[in-house]
Parts: structure tokens; C-alpha cells; sequence
């Protein structure tokens, strides 16, 4: 009975976007905008001393600098600043709330003027003095003073002595370093004022997140704040929590009584958004036949000094491979460094490709084919906890995806395959991430005139949340696709979680089949009232709603159209606002699969490397959109490659700063890096997930393909880089 769901729809936003219809948070205006620069600090601890700002306010147009001596009032406890995805240990960071300095760049002050030019001129004439404390910054340094954290899995065996016991060993340490957001949208907050009310142009994952944290931390009514978000440029974590540029242009706004623009620039967005660095040791033992008896792995994680952020690294190991022992290890180290947030696949992307790096090395020492290794070590539960999955098609993602790129063909031995002055390598790796569902509310009103407009707080932050709202209405009211209209990233909307952890399209899809049940039901119940109608003494699940009627199911010559329907019983409008949760099913684990490979081309003479192939193969239960998906998948390709090959955060310890807070040198993919990407999508049904079989696919993308590249890199060198990015220096230092 669908038409659009499944289908290569493109996406219903997109003329807006391209033709700069869609604005973003900092392209909303107000005739009184008043327009906000920061001051940070260099320091990365210790105290503000002085700050003099009589040179700033000198200049023509400037119209106040506020700090935390002149701030207006702010509360003053944690709770109040704690946000729906803050950790929860620890004491949220507030912005401009003391003279405690707690990372570099950290706003210590904020200068208002008429026009960003003068705001920016004018914060560089504010001179600060800093009592400086010992700070460190180095996760390295830190390693054995972390804090053990609860481990995710439980232990199975001996592992230690199955380890030592084993045939074939492979232990080693496995570096990711800091990796840092760079969406193409800069962290914004437009605060329109509004005689003491205020709307927040804001670029977020989760408007009503940022809706109660603004609400806490200026202790007002919810009606004194709405904040809205119709379109994001890019997030993916970064746009989860309430950055500090939020709470200061709201505090601003409240302190000139006028609206206030603040968007931050590329280096200050540096102190938000980032992937802690991570140091993991693992150690695989296996019998001669490939079946592994033992896996440990043991992860070090980094936060900042005033909250406990992590993820559970290690939890990937206890999902995907079969041993009979296992142990797992988790330390938490303290830095002086703004608190991490999540990125794209958090613990998964870092984790497994510990994990896939170390089972290419393990195989290489059994002789073994990957895929061989991987195959005899296949679980069809999640070891942690021994449930069967409610889907798993990983056996054919293997087998689709080394079809496609050709695997049979690979010759096992490093350093085999060349063409002219370049090594070719070939490597694969294993991906896995969560199915998950968040309970959410979706309003829907129908007209009589065959619209509908579809209603929900979340956000679409690139992903096609637009497009697949849109997609699913259509089907389950029976309208086309143009006679659907969304409403989103608003927090006056029906209740909606953040947009995060591949979520969102399971929930939200979910949701719009529950309202639209209820609207049907509205309309069998004004249908059976018509004379004659076919419809008498039906049930809802005996109906569908399909090409502008309400119609048995088992033949659709019985239709009566809507409208007609509502027409007769005087009414213009059903509308309808339901609230979806999702069963708890403790008989199955849920997640969605990848398989990885990858083609390189490395220079035998100064070591460049480029990715020449990457297929990923993916298995993600019912797929909502084709183009889309498989746009989310490639763009995940892309990003691993960068976690492969490019990005990294550099620190002068020294003093705690970071050296390349920009996107010249802090290095990401462009498009002469990427080449040939093909996406394969294995079928696969699952009937317990949720009512309509959706897994997410915002994260799966990126795991295990810097694994795959890595493991590729090996094969066509010979030389195993154990800590990204893999760069032509650590190639021929190895060497």
C-alpha cells in the first residue's frame, strides 16, 4: 500500500537550501540587533585577575562589555545548568559565572556594539590579567591516574589465562586523538527580544533541550523563551548540548533589553564540540582454527576537571565476536580542557576500530583470510548479555560487499600488489551500532481540501528528517508527497528527544504511523455514519487510507473519499496529537551491521596515501529513503577517512592551547581525497525492533571504515601505524 517509503525520493528542503531560502541561526534579524563578540582566555587554569575594559568602551558604538562582575543574575546551582544529555557526574561549565578559569578559551567576557565589526575591534582592546595555575593537558601524562569506570560487560573466564594459554597472541595499544566538530554552520544564537520574551534562533540538535537548560540557568517561565531551529548546518553531536554562546547571547539580550546576535568564530568553536582522545590495549588470543578464547580490552578516556563525560568504549568487543573468556577495562583522566561531547558514532567509531585493527593483526598471524577470521568467530548473540539479536544479516553484508570489490582476488601478503610507483592495499573491517527509539509526540492536522500538516519538535540536522517525516505521512494518509507539509525545531511543538544516535528516523517514523492511526480512526468512525456506507461495523486495522479515501484493505472499490467524508459531517479539520513509546523487548539485542572494504594506493617513494575504494555493505533493517540513506552512509565513509588518514587536534601542552583551531590546518577530507564509494544495502527484516522494522543509519556509516583503511594501509606496505591519523611521516618513521 506505500508509495514513497523505500523509494530514491530527493529531499523535500532541498530547493531551499540551495537556492538560500533556508535560514540559519545567524540569518535571523531584528530591526534593535545588537551584535556580540567574545573575549577568551589563553590560559588553560587559574584565575582572572583584572579585566579593564575602558579602551573598549571608548569606541563609537560599542554599547557595553559584560563579564561576571555586571552579568545579570544567572543561578547558582548545578541542576540548573544541567541539560537532557550532560553527564551525570560532575558540574556543568557556566558561562561568565565566576573568575574561574577552567580551560583556554574560555569566555570571560562579552562586548555588545552595533555592528560586528565594532564588537570585534572592541573585544581586542579589553586587556585581561590572569593569575595562572599548573595545568595538564596530556592524556599520555595521565594514563595510569585514571579513575576506573563501572565496565559495560561483564567478565567471562579467565581471560588472562586464556590469553597465555592461547595459540595464537596479539596484544597491542591502539591511539585516537582528539578530533574536533567542524560543521560548515558556526556555533549562532540569534535572541530576538520581545518586551521581555525571547526567541532563540539557535544552531541545535534539540530546541526543547535548549529550551529547559535556558530556561534553568535564567531561572524564567517556560513561556519566556521559545527557541527554534528549522535549519542546521551540519551537527552530528556537536549541537547536542547547549553550547555556552546560547547562554550568552540570552544573558545579553536580558541585560540590554535589546536582541542580540553572537556567533562564534572557527577557533572559538574549538573550546565546544570535540572527540576525546583515547589510548586502548588489546589483547586476542585464539586457538589454531581461528575461534578466539580470549579478549581484553582496556581503553583510557579523557574529560575535563569539572565533569565526568565518556562512553562505553570497550562495549563493542562483548557485541560482536564469540570467545569463551573476556575482559574489559575502563579509566577516566582528567584534563584541563573543556568537556568532551559526542561525535559521530561515540565509543563505537574509536572502539571498534581498536577492536577490527587488532583482528586484521591477529588473523595476519594465523594465516588466515579477515573475513575467515571473522566469519569463524560470528556471533549470533550479544556476548555481553546472551541475547539473540532481532536481526543481524552480517554474514551476507561479508559476503555482498567483498562480491562487489572483487576480495577473492586479494593477495594476503603485504607489499604483493602494485602498479607502477604505487603499493596497492586491501583491507575490511566490521561495523556495528545500536538500534535505538526515544518515546516522541507527533501532531497531524488534516483539511478537507487534502493537506496535511505534520508537527514534531525534533530537529533535522542535514540528515533528511524533513524528507522522511514527509515520506511516511504520505503513505499512511493517502496523500502525495507535495500535499505534505512539516513543521519542525520549534519548542512550542509536540515533545521530541535531541536528534542523536541514529534515533531519530525510527522514532519519529513510528510516531507519524500512531497519529495517523488516530486520524483514520476519526475518519472510519464519520464514515460509518454515512448512508450505506461499506465501512459499517469495520474496524481501523481492516482500513487504509490511499489516494485521497478510506478503503477496505481487501478492496479498495470501497472507498469513500476524505473529503467527502468531512464534508458531510461539517467539519474542516481532524487534527490529532498522539504520543509514541516503544515496548521494551528484553528477549533480543538491537543493532544494526556493516561490512567494510577498502582500496588504497600508497607511494613507494614519500608515502602518500589515497583511498581509491571504499564499499560498505550494510545491513539496517527497513531503509526509509534510498538517496538519502545512502548519501548518510557515504558521507560516515568520508568522515572515517578523515579519522583515518587526517584529523587531529593538536595541543602546545605547554600551555594548554590548541594549535590548529582552524580548518586550514586542522585537516579533513576535500573532494580530490575521495573517490570511488559504493554503498550496498542487504536486505533485512526485523519484526521486534519496532512496528516498522527501522534501524538508524546516521552512525554506522563511520565505523570500522578507519579500521578498513587501516588495516589496507598495512596490506600494501607492510608497515602497521597503530595510532591515527595515519600520516606519511609515521610511515616511513615505522619504516
Amino acid at each position: 500500500m506505500t508509495s514513497y517509503i523505500g523509494t530514491a525520493t530527493s529531499r523535500i528542503d532541498g530547493r531551499d537550501k540551495v537556492t538560500g531560502t533556508a535560514r540559519y541561526a545567524a540569518e535571523f534579524g531584528a530591526p534593535d540587533l545588537a551584535y556580540a563578540s567574545l573575549v577568551t582566555s589563553p590560559i588553560a587554569r587559574g584565575r582572572l585577575k583584572r579585566l579593564d575594559v575602558t579602551a573598549a568602551l571608548k569606541v563609537q558604538g560599542v554599547i557595553t562589555v559584560l563579564s561576571h562582575q555586571n552579568r545579570p543574575s544567572m543561578a547558582d546551582n548545578d541542576k540548573a545548568y544541567k541539560d537532557q544529555v550532560a553527564p551525570r557526574n560532575g558540574s556543568p561549565f557556566r558561562p561568565l559565572y565566576d573568575d574561574g578559569i577552567k580551560f583556554s578559551g574560555q569566555p570571560v567576557a562579552v562586548v555588545l556594539a552595533e555592528d560586528l565589526e565594532t564588537a570585534s575591534y572592541a573585544a581586542s582592546l579589553v586587556h585581561v590579567a590572569y593569575d595562572e595555575e599548573p595545568h595538564v593537558t596530556d592524556i599520555t601524562r595521565q594514563r595510569y591516574n585514571g579513575m576506573a569506570l563501572k565496565a559495560p560487560a561483564k567478565p567471562r573466564g579467565d581471560a588472562t589465562k586464556a590469553f597465555s594459554e592461547s595459540d595464537a597472541r596479539h596484544e597491542a595499544d591502539y591511539f585516537v586523538p582528539i578530533e574536533h566538530h567542524n560543521p560548515m554552520e558556526l556555533y549562532a544564537s540569534t535572541a530576538i527580544w520581545n518586551d521581555g520574551r525571547i526567541t532563540v534562533y539557535d544552531k541545535t540538535q534539540g530546541v526543547q533541550n535548549v529550551h529547559g537548560y535556558l530556561c534553568g540557568v535564567f531561572e524564567c517561565d517556560p513561556g519566556d523563551i521559545r527557541v527554534m531551529s528549522p535549519y542546521v548546518g551540519g551537527a552530528f553531536g556537536s549541537g547536542l548540548r547547549p553550547p555556552f554562546q546560547v547562554a550568552l547571547a540570552v544573558l545579553a539580550a536580558r541585560a540590554i533589553s535589546r536582541s542580540v546576535r553572537l556567533v562564534l568564530t572557527r577557533q572559538q568553536m574549538y573550546a565546544i564540540g570535540y572527540r576525546p582522545a583515547m589510548i586502548q590495549r588489546i589483547q586476542l588470543g585464539a586457538k589454531a582454527d581461528g575461534s578466539l578464547n580470549a579478549i581484553s580490552h582496556d581503553a583510557v578516556t579523557s574529560t575535563s576537571e569539572y565533569e565526568d563525560f565518556h562512553r562505553n568504549e570497550t562495549t563493542w568487543s562483548s557485541l560482536l565476536y564469540r570467545s569463551e573468556t573476556a575482559k574489559y577495562d575502563h579509566k577516566l583522566v582528567r584534563l584541563d580542557l573543556p568537556t568532551g561531547c559526542d561525535m559521530r558514532a561515540p565509543s563505537a567509531a574509536t572502539g571498534v576500530y581498536a577492536l577490527e585493527a587488532a583482528m586484521d593483526e591477529l588473523a595476519e598471524a594465523l594465516k588466515m583470510d579477515p573475513i575467515e577470521l571473522r566469519l569463524k568467530c560470528y556471533s549470533d548473540r550479544d556476548q555481553s548479555n546472551g541475547l539473540p539479536f532481532s536481526s543481524k544479516n552480517l554474514r551476507e553484508c561479508y559476503r555482498q560487499g567483498a562480491e562487489t570489490f572483487g576480495w577473492s582476488r586479494r593477495n594476503p601478503a603485504p607489499r604483493s600488489m602494485r602498479e607502477g610507483h604505487e603499493f596497492i592495499g586491501w583491507g575490511m573491517a566490521t561495523g556495528v551500532w545500536e538500534a535505538l527509539q526515544m518515546p516522541i509526540a507527533v501532531r497531524i492536522a488534516l483539511t478537507s481540501n487534502g493537506h496535511a500538516e505534520v508537527s514534531c519538535a525534533t530537529a533535522d540536522i542535514g540528515t533528511g528528517t524533513y524528507t522522511i517525516m514527509a515520506q511516511v505521512a504520505a503513505d499512511m494518509l493517502g496523500l502525495p508527497l507535495e500535499a505534505i507539509s512539516i513543521k519542525l525545531g520549534d519548542s512550542t511543538l509536540p515533545q521530541a528527544p535531541v536528534e542523536g544516535g541514529s534515533w531519530m528516523a525510527a522514532s519519529v517514523s513510528n510516531g507519524i504511523v500512531t497519529t495517523s492511526q488516530a486520524i483514520r480512526d476519526d475518519l472510519l468512525k464519520l464514515a460509518q455514519r454515512l448512508p450505506g456506507s461499506p465501512l459499517k461495523g469495520r474496524s481501523g486495522d481492516e482500513v487504509v487510507l490511499a489516494n485521497g479515501a478510506i478503503a477496505l484493505k481487501t478492496d479498495g472499490r470501497d472507498a469513500t473519499a476524505i473529503a467527502d467524508v468531512m464534508r458531510s459531517a461539517g467539519i474542516d479539520r481532524i487534527e490529532r496529537e498522539e504520543r509514541t513509546t516503544f515496548a521494551k523487548d528484553d528477549a533480543h539485542a538491537h543493532n544494526t551491521h556493516s561490512a567494510i572494504f577498502a582500496e588504497v594506493r600508497v607511494d613507494e617513494d614519500i608515502g602518500v596515501i589515497r583511498v581509491t575504494r571504499v564499499v560498505s555493505a550494510v545491513a539496517a533493517g527497513r531503509i526509509l529513503n534510498l538517496k538519502t540513506a545512502r548519501s548518510q552512509i557515504m558521507g560516515g565513509v568520508v568522515w572515517g577517512m578523515g579519522m583515518a588518514l587526517h584529523e587531529e587536534t593538536l595541543i602546545d601542552h605547554r600551555f594548554g592551547r590548541m594549535m590548529n583551531a582552524n580548518i586550514a590546518e586542522y585537516h579533513v577530507p576535500v573532494n580530490a581525497d575521495v573517490h570511488d564509494v559504493d554503498v550496498i544495502f542487504v536486505d533485512e527484516q526485523d519484526e521486534f525492533v519496532n512496528p516498522m522494522g527501522i534501524k538508524g543509519l546516521g552512525e554506522i556509516g563511520i565505523v570500522g571504515v578507519p579500521a578498513a583503511i587501516a588495516n589496507a594501509v598495512y596490506h600494501a606496505t607492510g608497515v602497521r601505524v597503530r595510532d591515527l591519523p595515519i600520516t606519511l611521516d609515521k610511515l616511513t618513521r615505522t619504516s
